[in-house]
């Protein structure tokens, strides 16, 4: 199989997750004692995190091409960014190289048609939310409509992503705040919510809700692996 490079460190956390996952599901393929073969370059989050909230893209842009460049450089062959948010990087990392790139929400998008669903509800950092990439990648390539939290609930999402769960902290109060900001969604209509910050499934998990969620860090993980099959 290709080897897949991935960008990481924005969570670690969520980062070890990808890892895990991949190489689970390639000894779900392959069995026995394979694993994947993989290369990652992570990033400093607290860098990251400081240009995000001062807006500098033009940074962010440099920094996400740079690393894409560094798992070309050293081999990868299947590039994935593991991370919602850092997609608004998307065009500057694609221009970078010459291997494939393989979108998140290009894999959520899949995974929600397969379950039939046209109206999702999306979680994630304000950026993810409000930016609006997210929506107009499965608005054009799958005709799927997508609401987010009204701006309370959108800023609730947020802290709770950048103060606790990126460091690592689950607490029942948060947990409880977002099935409240998911209820909503699915009084305005949603069919499915779409956990798009690779954290989030951390904290909420399929059996606290009775509507499909889709976890972008498994679904991420599992179509990088069957490409590079």
């Amino acid at each position: 199989m290709k080897t897949i490079g991935l960008i990481g460190g924005m969570s670690w956390e969520s980062s070890a997750v990808y890892y895990k996952l991949i190489n689970q599901h390639v000894r779900e393929l392959k069995g026995g004692t394979h694993s994947c073969p993989s290369i990652m370059w992570s990033m400093d989050f607290n860098q990251i995190e400081r240009w995000q909230h001062e807006g500098r893209w033009d940074l962010l842009n440099n920094a996400m091409a740079h690393a894409a460049q560094k798992l070309e450089d050293a081999g990868a062959e299947l590039i994935i960014l593991c991370t919602n948010t850092m997609h608004l990087c998307y065009d500057a990392i694609i221009s970078a190289i010459e291997v494939p790139f393989l979108h998140i929400a290009e894999a959520t998008g899949q995974a929600i048609k397969a379950a039939g669903l046209k109206k999702v509800g999306l979680l994630g950092t304000l950026f993810t939310m409000e930016k609006g990439f997210y929506a107009d990648w499965l608005e054009k390539r799958f005709e799927i409509d997508t609401i987010i939290p009204n701006e309370t609930g959108r800023h609730v999402i947020h802290k709770v992503i950048y103060d606790e769960l990126v460091q690592g902290n689950i607490t029942k109060a948060s947990k409880e705040a977002f099935l409240k900001v998911i209820n909503r969604l699915v009084t305005e209509g949603a069919e499915g919510i779409i956990l798009g910050c690779t954290e989030i499934p951390l904290l909420v998990q399929q059996e606290d809700v009775e509507i499909p969620l889709f976890d972008t860090t498994a679904i991420h993980a599992e179509a990088a692996v069957n490409k590079a099959m």
